[in-house]
């Protein structure tokens, strides 16, 4: 599991373009969104590489960089 700052995601519509955006490359993926401090977490059941999640969500038009994990 791993989690993404994204940026400009204000609203429950951009929750779901983002949540597209991530199962366009996991159609298996666990999303969970936390609008209030602009992150989301993601486990991916195919073990995609968090770059292409990274991209996925820019290019849906929203900043993203990953996060590091917790200890």
């Amino acid at each position: 599991m791993f989690e993404i700052k994204v940026t400009r995601m204000n609203c429950g519509g951009c929750a779901k373009s983002v949540t597209r955006a991530i199962h366009a490359v996991d159609a298996g993926a666990t999303v969970a969104v936390d609008l209030a401090v602009g992150t989301v977490a993601i486990a991916s059941t195919a073990g995609a590489p968090v770059g292409r999640f990274v991209d996925a969500v820019r290019a849906a038009g929203y900043g993203a960089d990953t996060l590091p994990l917790a200890a």
